[in-house]
């Protein structure tokens, strides 16, 4: 016999594979016994030969100002993440209701503001934020939509339940590592995939491509990806959905306007481009619209985007909803302009430019989580109770100086799933990041990207604080 399972503990934490000590849950029986029936040593061999394949697929990412270097392989654990039919089935209604109240908020939010003016949310709020862009005041986005590609994070708790821990509406990253871990447990583990029936994650590539196209009256649009270049931190995932969609992937040198027209430079000449999925944040999109340094974006392009020449995914001006204090106000949102309560509700939010927030805030910074608004990786995060009383102190000053910056949550007891440390297992926290993409209907990637904190005791998941991934089986 290879590692003892029953040992394993879930300690008093929600475990995705075990509702207790020895008592796997019902889909993931099949799963344990057969990891458990192995050889003793094979599924540490077998979690090596995944990471030779990672090593060989090139599959990286990048740490900004990390000194080990640029590109790291990415992390990847081999024991998988579970999720039931009827979890998805809940997950994916919520995310449905989410994305489109989402996108009426953006709509609203550069057009009537009606929702400011009935005193659902603060105008304040909105105009302060660092997403909120006045040159998109007025832009018309094909059918209304802005926010074509979201990655919403989830986290499960004690109660069983999933929250949204935040919305990522700009330029979510990490769907190439859930497309390439499929592949990799494919290899690992074939019998398991003719035992158990995962729904298949392939298919996004082509959906996201019909998404795109969606947004051309064209029969045969062009469509490109916008990329910053090779030193982005998702590169390696720019050039992955470019392959597997069959499209170009360009940066700002091989694009100009030319008469209004956004065109690509090509072996064979100028070409028109007519849909861009742009990996560039707002700011540095258009140097005659937004920040006149950027080395990174095409003079003219929004221009042409207003007078429909070119289409932009996601819609500059999207990143209003990304905003963390404005999360708190989703649920009244989605309960404003769809007349419903939330399927999937928020986890609890104190905003610190409220003064009474603020105080509980400054009074609780041992039992909370800070984040800044507009941040994203892990950075400018605080996490209270593992917090030294000298960083607590230093972001209490931070807090006072800039309270619209600053958001609070709970420090919530993540679930954990069964994770391979040398010879045997312990329990690592981990959120879920599905993908949602908005086009003539929305479509939800079935399972997502399960982020695994790989440090002990550890609540940060993501890859630039130490994290890694899980594949996620959603059973049909």
């Amino acid at each position: 016999m290879g590692i003892r399972f029953s040992h394993y503990d879930p300690e008093g934490f929600y475990d995705e594979l075990y509702e207790e000590k020895g008592q796997p849950r019902p889909g993931s029986a099949l799963l344990l016994r057969k990891f458990a029936s192995l050889p003793e040593g094979e599924l540490q061999k077998r979690q090596e030969a995944a990471e030779r394949v990672i090593l060989n697929m090139g599959m990286t990412f990048g740490v900004y100002g990390h000194d080990g270097g640029h590109e790291q392989i990415f992390p990847f654990d081999i024991v998988p993440r579970i999720v039931s039919a009827s979890d998805w089935e809940h997950i994916e209604s919520g995310l449905r209701q989410r994305m489109r109240a989402l996108n009426l908020f953006i709509d609203d939010v550069y057009h009537d503001q009606r929702i400011i003016k009935n005193g659902v949310i603060p105008n304040d709020l909105i105009h302060s934020s660092k997403g909120f862009l006045l040159p998109c005041m007025g832009l018309h986005p094909p059918r209304g939509i802005w926010c074509h590609i979201a990655g919403i994070d989830l986290v499960r708790i004690s109660d069983g339940r999933y929250y949204v821990l935040e919305d990522n509406t700009r330029c979510p990253s990490g769907v190439a590592y859930v497309l390439e871990a499929r592949q990799v447990m494919k290899r690992t583990f074939p019998e398991l995939f003719e035992a158990y029936r995962v729904r298949p994650v392939d298919g996004y590539p082509s959906q996201l491509l019909e998404t795109l196209r969606s947004l051309s009256e064209l029969p045969d649009p062009t469509v490109v990806i916008l990329t910053p270049g090779i030193y982005n931190s998702a590169y390696y995932e720019h050039s992955l959905l470019a392959q597997k969609m069959g499209v170009e992937l360009v940066e700002a040198n091989d694009l100009a306007v030319v008469e209004g027209s956004v065109h690509m430079r090509t072996t064979k000449g100028s070409q028109r481009v007519d849909v861009i999925y742009r990996r560039i944040n707002d700011d540095y999109l258009d140097p005659l619209a937004f920040r006149s340094d950027s080395l990174l974006g095409v003079p003219g392009l929004m221009e042409s985007y207003k007078r429909g020449r070119v289409a932009l995914a996601n819609a500059p001006g999207t990143g209003v909803s990304d905003d963390k204090a404005i999360y708190a106000y989703i649920p009244k949102i989605i309960n404003y302009y769809l007349a419903e309560e939330p399927i999937l509700p928020n986890v609890p939010t104190y905003i610190c430019s409220d003064r009474r927030d603020r105080t509980y805030v400054l009074e609780h910074l041992d039992q909370l989580v800070v984040k800044a608004t507009n941040e994203a990786g892990g950075y400018g995060m605080l996490i209270g109770p593992q917090a030294s009383q000298r960083e607590r102190e230093e972001y209490a000053r931070r807090i006072e100086a800039d309270p619209r910056n600053y958001i609070a949550q709970p420090t919530l007891a993540l679930s954990r799933v069964p994770t391979l440390v040398e010879d045997h297992l312990e329990g690592r926290h981990v959120d879920l990041r599905p993908y949602v993409l908005h086009g003539r209907d929305v479509y939800v990637l079935p399972g997502g990207m399960t982020r695994v904190a790989l440090r002990k005791g550890s609540l940060v998941v993501n890859s630039s604080q130490g994290g890694g991934n899980k594949d996620t089986w959603v059973l049909s």
